[in-house]
């Protein structure tokens, strides 16, 4: 599939440079505007037709051809993040303290090109939908776009997805069956006690007592409560309590996060969680209020689907730069919420590795998206696209 690559690399130099004038003007969750006006202008300009606002900022574009009675879907997020770049790039974010700092840039991009494409020499039948997603990065983008109607009005049978992933070389793919990424919850604890001199600490239920005996009584979820082979992740990421050293505070406050790849463990997750911290609570004289917030679903790529895109995969770049079944990872994304509703697959590509530019992590001042999956990225959506609206 040299050529379909060689092909989209001719005409890459459009892609790249939209992708750059994204990455230059990047915008947070819900404030795609700008972002989302460019996509559904090319789009429409294509001949696909255009749904603007699904979800807030939102969009699909939908291209029909043939009798064929297939639908597909592919996703594309499109939001940046509250990061001030440090790149130095010619085309770094000129608005200050937000970057693409995650490749959602280079995702729109990637699918532009598969776009323009498939609408100019595609050989398929059937209904195609391109889904360009707003708020992926905490924002629950995904989740508006359904309440919306996303696939009531577009019903898909499968729904695919891609993600950069520096550490992978560039050129290759990585898929995975199964779970392929955590669940996200969140969890605020306040620990309320009774305040006092810190000379005289027996007229007082000490809330900083109370929560680092939390902390620590925390740690034994993961290590005594989940099996060993399966994975969780607990994590108090802020404590906050007092301004003196001789002042015990009346409270004190935990910011939690955890993450599983088993929604059974998910679950046991929360149960301990409420449990050990107001048994510790009381245990010192103290009351605690838990504001849990649930957030992202584990990530599951179901089996006919992953089989597919890794069909796809092993056509386009050979077996040699496909990982068949990689490893899951603990990072969250809300497109765990569509495959819920619709079975499909997510699947990496690789960013770069070792010294090369590519391999600085995503969420870093750093970060830049590989220019070179462009055409790359592009070329596996169209076969994609091809080999399951068979024409």
């Amino acid at each position: 599939m040299s050529s379909l690559i060689d092909d989209l690399q001719q005409h890459s130099e459009e892609f790249i440079g939209i992708r750059r004038d994204i990455h230059r003007h990047p915008e947070l969750a819900f404030g795609e505007h700008r972002t989302a006006a460019l996509v559904a202008e090319k789009l429409e300009a294509w001949g696909y037709q255009v749904e603007r606002g699904l979800g807030g900022t939102g969009l699909v574009g939908r291209l029909v051809r043939g009798d064929g009675k297939r639908h597909l879907g592919i996703r594309a997020d499109m939001d940046a993040l509250p990061i001030d770049e440090a790149t130095g790039l010619s085309y770094a974010s000129c608005n200050h303290g937000v970057m693409h700092a995650c490749g959602h840039d280079g995702h729109t991009a990637m699918l532009l090109a598969a776009a323009h494409h498939l609408a100019t020499r595609g050989r398929f039948t059937g209904t195609l939908n391109l889904i360009f997603q707003p708020a992926e990065e905490g924002g629950g983008g995904a989740l508006r776009m359904m309440e919306d109607g996303l696939f009531d009005k577009y019903p898909c049978e499968a729904v695919f997805a891609m993600h950069n992933m520096p550490g992978i070389p560039q050129g290759r793919f990585s898929l995975r069956e199964g779970a392929a990424m955590a669940s996200s919850d969140y969890a605020t604890v306040t620990v309320r006690g009774v305040g006092g001199h810190g000379a005289l600490p027996h007229r007082s239920a000490d809330p900083v007592v109370a929560a680092a005996s939390i902390v620590m009584a925390l740690q034994s979820v993961v290590s005594r409560n989940i099996d060993p082979l399966h994975a969780g992740v607990l994590t108090v990421g802020a404590i906050h309590a007092g301004k003196a050293n001789n002042v015990i505070p009346a409270s004190a406050t935990l910011e939690i996060s955890m993450r599983a790849l088993d929604r059974e463990v998910r679950t046991l997750l929360e149960r301990r969680l409420k449990a050990i911290v107001a048994a510790q609570a009381e245990s010192f004289g103290c009351e605690a209020e838990i504001d849990f917030r649930p957030g992202y679903a584990v990530l599951v790529n179901t089996p006919q689907e992953t089989a597919f895109a890794r069909e796809v995969a092993l056509e386009l770049v050979g077996a040699e730069r496909v990982t068949l079944q990689g490893p899951p990872l603990t990072g969250s994304e809300d497109f765990a919420f569509m495959l819920e509703k619709v079975p499909g697959s997510y699947l990496l590509i690789g960013n770069g590795d070792g010294d090369s530019a590519g391999a600085c992590m995503v969420h870093n001042p750093g970060y830049d998206f590989n220019d070179d999956n462009v055409a790359l990225g592009a070329a596996y959506w169209v076969l994609l696209a091809e080999r399951f609206l068979k024409s």
